[in-house]
């Protein structure tokens, strides 16, 4: 008995030892995995930039990479500098005149706008929300107030919600709720961003965190 006892005792403490090693050893290899189908899908799209590269530069590992961020600095640059908003923005206009391309990139460029952290138009709050049922809550975005007319009662006071779906936010449910049913939070849209793609995982620390026991 003592024996098995011992034996027992030492299966505990190896298991321990070898799931201290694979919780430190997870995370990073994890982000690591992301960052690498990210960087090869990111190098699958850029792929047909390193065709049109003079050869002195295809030697270099990675080179449409490069280009497409000296490509996109440069836009940023001219376009600040001789002033050609209006320029883009006849672009897009004309862009917006085709029929079947103005939808999708309407999507787009409001998706884009929405996920910029220095455009708060479009995502105007967080907000808490009783979403599927009642009594369980998901976290949403507030876009607008809606006029009575488009409200599904004579009643003002209804607003539109998008709440995303995990571990892709780019997708979710559009809602139209009371005003009332909604519960404005302190999250940044960052943060409600990230909690909704980590499932609940990564946290504000400004909120502070839940103690961990040591394995």
């Amino acid at each position: 008995m003592r024996i098995m006892a011992w034996i027992n005792k030492c299966i505990d403490y190896i298991w321990s030892l070898f799931l201290s090693g694979l919780l430190t050893i997870l995370p990073i290899l994890l982000t690591l995995a992301i960052f690498n189908v990210s960087f090869k899908l990111l190098k699958s799209w850029l792929e047909p930039i390193a065709q049109f590269c003079p050869a002195y530069l295809i030697c270099i590992p990675h080179v449409e990479i490069f280009v497409a961020i000296v490509v996109i600095f440069l836009v940023g640059t001219i376009i600040k500098l001789f002033m050609l908003r209006s320029l883009v923005h006849t672009l897009e206009a004309l862009v917006l005149k085709l029929p079947i391309i103005r939808t999708v990139y309407r999507g787009v460029q409001q998706l884009v706008k929405a996920f910029n952290p220095q455009d708060q138009i479009i995502f105007k709050q967080v907000v808490f929300l009783e979403f599927p049922r009642e009594g369980v809550y998901s976290v949403g975005f507030l876009t607008s107030e809606l006029p009575a007319e488009l409200s599904p009662t004579n009643d003002a006071g209804f607003v539109s919600v998008f709440i995303p779906t995990t571990p892709m936010p780019t997708s979710g449910f559009f809602v139209i709720v009371p005003k009332e049913k909604t519960i404005i939070t302190k999250l940044t849209h960052q943060e409600a961003i990230a909690m909704i793609i980590s499932g609940g995982i990564i946290r504000p620390e400004r909120f502070g965190s839940a103690s961990e026991k040591p394995v």
